[in-house]
């Protein structure tokens, strides 16, 4: 009975496992035809096809590399348990077939195959107990990219160019139609690395510079599920791959550069920017020169784009944390920041003074003497800001128990340069709010130090008389030098035009 049943299995050579020369193409077409073959076989082995049948159209159509002699549509309960990784390689060929899904009704018997064979494979590595051989590896590697990577269209793109250049408005989000088939493609890649039963010395082979880099790339896609997914998935092989740890932080800083300097349009920066929040916590002590690089070239530098409210959140989270790692770097920090601070922008200047905050109550007193008064002539510039906005969100810093004691050991330079801008703010602001937080923090002020307060108060007055003398002065300069220009002769066909500026001689004269 066996002699007779093993005359009808397919005599095939076996070749091994390995990667093709054309990369993923021919793994895909035989896997279309299998899987359009597959499905005109009954459930359950019924209507007159007989087991050997199925294995002969399977290896018809999957070479023996691939599918080992062994039919994909196998549970792997019904296996030995040294076959396993073996149809585990022949499952993987078979999801090597990737589907139109804009419609629904296409393929859709097929696409029921492949999500099956899907989900039996992520089960697998889930209750795995042994090492995966490197020829699984492969497999695995190969299927991954056949069935993530790729170009997103050009109407894909534009999309993102909109959503991302308005300041932090954030449209209604655009999702993927094939996302519940990539779902388990992402769900195995991250079981996948994320297994005990892979070796790092192996898979690195495999899951090299280029599959990480063409990884990266999708972090610009639209779909928020799938950028979440990409998260963690990267998140996971920083940790497996200790030996690809520079190469990703030097390709997520080229993503960076990119933005910032060119494009400004990148959908991923938030989660690669959360990612990275773990990855500083992690750094060793005492930090090394290519951090702080990253720090001052990369993180800094992401303050400049309009769409920074987008990433703030985690952007802040990065800076603090090399604070925490290391505070000396305050001072330098805020200074940085404070090159991009914006001119026009009101709700960019709202959110830079709440991440200026937050980093001042981490920052020392050394520290903060390095950069106080370069800051606080940005904060009373703020102060006295049209938008109310503005001036609320820099008066409400006086809140903050740690500033305050900060700015009451520095009240000698601090008090000079904010002392004046409230001043005015009482005089001059229309908002009814910004002149009771006004009100509040020169009462905090004159509690303080009274007898200084007084004395910015007195020298703010002195100096406002004085520039009304000058500004009355020069009025009247002016105003000699318009009718005494008026006066002058028009010689041949020269125009001139009251009010124009008279030549050098006659200004002399009059002054």
């Amino acid at each position: 009975m066996w002699k007779q049943f093993l005359s009808k299995l397919p005599r095939t050579k076996s070749t091994g496992a390995g990667r093709g020369d054309d990369g993923f193409d021919s793994g895909q077409c035989s896997a279309n035809n299998a899987i359009q073959r597959a499905t005109s076989v009954p459930s359950g082995g019924g209507g007159g096809r007989s087991a050997s049948a199925i294995k002969r159209m399977s290896s018809a159509v999957f070479p023996s590399s691939v599918v080992a002699g062994i039919e994909p549509l196998v549970a792997f309960k019904d296996v030995p348990s040294s076959e396993r990784q073996s149809l585990f390689v022949s499952k993987l060929g078979l999801c090597c077939a990737v589907f139109d899904f804009t419609d629904p009704s296409k393929s859709s018997a097929e696409k029921d195959i492949k999500r099956q064979a899907l989900l039996d494979l992520i089960d697998f590595v889930d209750t795995n107990t042994g090492r995966f051989s490197e020829a699984v590896i492969a497999a695995c590697a190969r299927t991954l990219a056949v069935n993530l990577f790729r170009v997103f269209p050009p109407s894909y793109r534009s999309g993102s160019s909109s959503s991302s250049t308005n300041e932090g408005d954030e449209d209604e989000p655009t999702f993927d139609p094939a996302w519940c088939h990539l779902q388990l493609v992402y769900e195995l890649l991250l079981k996948f690395v994320g297994s005990n039963s892979l070796d790092a010395k192996l898979g690195k082979k495999y899951f090299d510079h280029s599959f990480i880099v063409r990884l990266l790339n999708l972090l610009d896609s639209e779909d928020p599920r799938e950028r979440d997914a990409l998260k963690t998935i990267l998140h996971r092989i920083y940790g497996k791959f200790m030996v690809h740890r520079p190469f990703i932080r030097k390709a997520v800083s080229n993503i960076f550069y990119h933005f910032v300097f060119e494009t400004q349009r990148h959908n991923g920066v938030a989660e690669l920017l959360e990612v990275f929040g773990s990855v500083i916590s992690g750094f060793a002590l005492p930090l090394k020169e290519e951090h702080k690089i990253f720090l001052w070239k990369v993180l800094i530098p992401l303050h400049k784009p309009k769409s920074v409210g987008v990433y703030l959140q985690q952007l802040t989270y990065c800076v603090t944390q090399f604070l925490e790692k290391d505070p000396k770097l305050a001072g330098s920090i805020v200074l940085g920041i404070l090159r991009y601070w914006p001119v026009t922008n009101s709700q960019k200047e709202v959110m830079f003074l709440s991440e200026i905050e937050e980093i001042l109550e981490a920052t020392s007193m050394v520290e903060f003497q390095k950069c106080m008064v370069p800051l606080f002539r940005r904060i009373a510039h703020c102060i006295n800001s049209s938008h109310f906005q503005v001036a609320e969100r820099a008066l409400f810093m006086w809140n903050n128990d740690h500033i305050i004691s900060l700015i009451a050991q520095n009240r000698q330079a601090i008090m000079p340069i904010i002392v004046p801008a409230l001043e005015h703010n009482s005089q001059t602001h229309w908002n009814q709010a910004v002149l009771s937080l006004t009100a509040n923090v020169m009462k905090l002020f004159s509690d303080m130090d009274d007898e200084l307060c007084s004395e910015c108060l007195t020298k703010y007055k002195e100096d406002e008389e004085n520039q009304a003398s000058l500004e009355e002065k020069r009025r009247s300069t002016w105003a000699r030098l318009e009718s005494a220009a008026a006066l002058q002769p028009v010689t041949g066909h020269t125009a001139v035009l009251v009010g124009h500026l008279p030549s050098a001689n006659l200004i002399a004269t009059l002054i």
